[in-house]
């Protein structure tokens, strides 16, 4: 039996979720703006009328990949967080799970971050905002947490204090990819988040 005929009794389901992944491993590969259906069609040995047979335009896939984006990444967070015995700690577990979402899938930054996708499609733009919003939320909300526990400095602004933990992270991903070996991620990471703890740590 040929790969083809293998490939030809996939589900619906299971070949979205391959289009997914396939247009997910080429933005790391060759960047989100540069990649094409014939480059998802080449890459899983299919026609671009296969492609468009589960996916009515490109835009729609990279709809589909931001939502595959939301779910793997808040279940990545809602996981790390529930491991924490206090506020802080969570803060922290999610730190370095959304910098080890982010080592196994480079291009997830490219995605969230590509002004081209975001002018082009404000579906996509109000997913990607969507995600962001959340995600300060659920910060700012563990951060006020911290402040009932007297963790967290009182007089703490906690929705500045989340956009700065969002943009961390953003900052570390923009200089790993320019510096390349001589920045690794999780190194850099690992010498970042104590300054934000000490930043936002309430002074005995």
């Amino acid at each position: 039996m040929s790969q083809e005929t293998v490939k030809r009794r996939l589900s619906t389901e299971e070949r979205q979720s391959e289009i997914i992944r396939v247009s997910i491993e080429l933005a790391a590969e060759k960047g989100v703006d540069s990649v094409t259906t014939q480059d998802m069609a080449d890459a899983m040995n299919l026609t671009q009328g296969a492609i468009f047979r589960h996916f009515a335009t490109k835009d729609d896939i990279w709809v589909a990949v931001i939502v595959w984006v939301r779910e793997r990444l808040m279940k990545v967070l809602d996981k790390a967080a529930s491991g924490a015995s206090d506020p802080l700690q969570a803060i922290e577990l999610m730190f370095f799970a959304h910098i080890a979402f982010i080592s196994k899938h480079p291009a997830i930054p490219r995605l969230l971050f590509s002004e081209l996708l975001h002018k082009k499609n404000s579906k996509l733009r109000q997913l990607i905002e969507g995600i962001i919003s959340g995600y300060e939320a659920k910060v700012a909300g563990l951060l006020e947490q911290g402040k009932a526990q007297s963790q967290v400095s009182a007089d703490l602004d906690s929705q500045s204090a989340a956009v700065l933990y969002i943009g961390m992270i953003q900052g570390l991903v923009m200089q790993s990819s320019i510096f390349g070996g001589k920045r690794a991620l999780q190194r850099e990471a690992e010498k970042i988040f104590p300054i934000y703890l000490q930043g936002v740590r309430a002074r005995s």
